[in-house]
């Protein structure tokens, strides 16, 4: 169809696919980078989905009520497909290695919270000024890899220092990875996904949102069902990672 049909002269002038338009664009974005992690679309809806669930039950709580409202959860939810947009500097030969990294690959590894965050902050500069909306974004981008004792990364913060929206991503991110098969490991079941994440209350996760996840964990499992990855996205997954490894063999 020419760009210049009517149907398209009309969704430029409607204000109501504008933002709808600038969703898709962020999606297909950020569905490039998960890619090079052999993900899908899939994964960053179900982590959208994920985060919903669990801060809709969290802002319920007293202590998280007056942080949690509607709109905050709305701009939360909206931010999620750039939280691991980072990971787009890190090379192929770490991000797709399948075995355990050695120590200098885990430390150019932990530095993509820094790098996506440096990416947001440098397109503030470059257009001239900060945007409050992107708060959110970039508290995930920089603090989705810390954890509540105080042994995550980038800043090692610990305890209520790390921002809310992290705290709800990472164990949004921990349960998607968990069940997940990947070219190289097949995923857990939701049960024994269940059980890591309540093994690591108090030390990866905040204690309160570990009870809440416990509570809400069937409707995890059914937005796991829902948006799983289909036998296409794994042949993409298997077909990326092939021609990766071929690529990083001739280097």
């Amino acid at each position: 169809m020419p760009s210049d049909s009517t149907a398209v002269q009309a969704a430029v002038t409607d204000v109501n696919e504008i933002p709808h338009a600038r969703q898709v664009l962020v999606l297909a974005l950020t569905t490039l980078a998960e890619q090079r992690e052999s993900d899908s679309e899939s994964h960053i809806l179900r982590v959208q989905n994920y985060v919903l669930t669990l801060a809709n039950a969290l802002s319920a709580q007293p202590n998280f009520a007056e942080l949690l409202t509607p709109a905050y959860i709305d701009a939360l939810y909206l931010s999620v497909p750039v939280y691991d947009m980072g990971s787009i500097g890190i090379p192929d030969r770490i991000l797709l290695k399948p075995g355990r990294l050695a120590p200098d690959e885990l430390a150019i590894m932990r530095t993509h919270p820094t790098i996506g965050h440096a990416a947001i902050e440098r397109a503030e500069k470059t257009l001239g000024r900060g945007s409050p909306r992107l708060a959110i974004a970039k508290d995930l981008v920089l603090c989705h890899q810390e954890k509540w004792d105080g042994s995550g990364y980038p800043q090692a913060l610990a305890g209520a220092d790390i921002p809310v929206a992290a705290r709800i991503m990472a164990i949004a991110d921990v349960y998607d990875a968990l069940i997940s098969s990947k070219v190289y490991k097949d995923g857990v079941s939701h049960d024994k996904a269940v059980q890591i994440i309540f093994s690591e209350r108090g030390a990866h996760f905040d204690p309160d949102m570990v009870d809440a996840f416990i509570e809400i964990q069937d409707t995890f499992a059914e937005i796991a069902q829902r948006y799983g990855d289909t036998d296409a996205d794994m042949q993409h997954k298997i077909e990326y990672m092939a021609n990766a490894i071929a690529e990083i063999a001739t280097l």
